[in-house]
């Protein structure tokens, strides 16, 4: 892995970029320089890295000259323009939008399962929507033992999912629950407190939602398996960090528990938690800031023949965006 490597991070005073710039620091990724970078209010912030105090810089046309890699999370405007703008500068870019992830000459990249598709990047590495890699973490490792055909999933997606206006909105309107005032409501169309909204992005024209169905298209990519199928219903729940999944699944393989319990636990990435006698089994508050996920409730689906349902959760701001997006930048950096 080279040692000398300049990383820029576009979009640092997020809650993504955070993320990345505290993980960048805690593997101990070779950066040499780093340059962050966000919109013009976030100008002359400082941001800290190994101690030290980086000024952010106002994102432009220039941003990218001398950079290696461009860590991206500014949005799906912020991506589609400047994304070929650190290409062309010689930049490799890993952008956790959705802008390039169905895009055939881009990949879309989980390390854990598909970490050789990197070697054929085009100057742009798509990094995975959070709920496809919190559930593919769990379900691969199951689809390399059984054979997968198709999942029924319901998510439940942390309002931190949102950005950091879904914590604040849900802790104000706890705040006014509380105090018997009335609720207001800016990010949700509906009350998120002591609630939970079956309505994660925009409705499509078919019911499903936009964040529905990238897991659809993203885990039949990621995988390689087109005539993968996916029927999926995401949930925003009142919980701060962490999405959970709740997954049923038909396999082309005779399925066992044992079975697939040995293939979680061979898994990189991904841990077993899994005794019911003893109340086991994942929970977001558990999970929030750790790297990896975990997977309990496994089971013989009673629906399906060849079935195993299962409960995943992971950290969406670290494995299911900037834990990922690095990982795949320690790719880059061994070519």
């Amino acid at each position: 892995m080279r040692e000398d490597l300049h990383i820029a991070i576009v979009g640092v005073t997020g809650a993504v970029g955070d993320e990345m710039l505290k993980t960048l620091e805690k593997r101990h990724f070779p950066v040499n320089k780093l340059t962050a970078l966000a919109s013009e209010r976030s100008a002359g912030k400082t941001v800290f890295f190994r101690g030290e105090k980086v000024t952010v810089q106002v994102l432009n046309e220039k941003s990218f000259e001398g950079v290696d890699i461009a860590l991206f999370s500014a949005g799906g405007g912020t991506s589609k323009e400047f994304a070929p703008i650190a290409k062309a500068s010689g930049a490799v870019v890993v952008d956790n939008s959705s802008t390039f992830r169905m895009d055939a000459s881009v990949p879309l990249v989980i390390p854990e399962i598909n970490a050789a598709e990197v070697a054929g990047h085009n100057g742009i590495i798509a990094n995975p929507n959070c709920s496809t890699i919190v559930t593919l973490m769990a379900l691969y490792p199951l689809h390399r033992a059984f054979g997968v055909k198709r999942i029924f999933a319901s998510t439940y997606q942390a309002v931190s999912g949102s950005g950091a206006m879904g914590i604040v909105e849900l802790e104000r309107q706890v705040g006014q629950i509380k105090e018997g005032k009335e609720v207001t409501k800016e990010v949700y169309p509906h009350q998120i407190a002591f609630n939970v909204l079956p309505h994660v992005d925009r409705f499509l024209d078919d019911g499903y939602t936009k964040e529905e169905m990238k897991m659809v298209h993203e885990s039949s990519k990621i995988m390689g398996l087109p005539s993968f199928r996916a029927s999926v219903t995401c949930v925003r729940v009142p919980v701060y960090r962490a999405h959970s999944v709740s997954v049923s699944a038909e396999f082309e393989k005779s399925v066992s528990v044992e079975k697939a319990r040995e293939a979680i636990m061979a898994a990189q990435g991904v841990e077993l938690n899994d005794n019911v006698a003893t109340n086991g089994y994942p929970l977001p508050l558990e999970l929030a800031g750790r790297d990896n996920c975990q997977v309990g409730r496994v089971r013989k689906d009673c629906a399906m023949e060849n079935g195993l349902s299962f409960w995943v959760v992971g950290d969406q701001l670290l494995k299911g965006a900037a834990l990922n997006a690095v990982q795949i930048a320690e790719e880059v950096a061994k070519l």
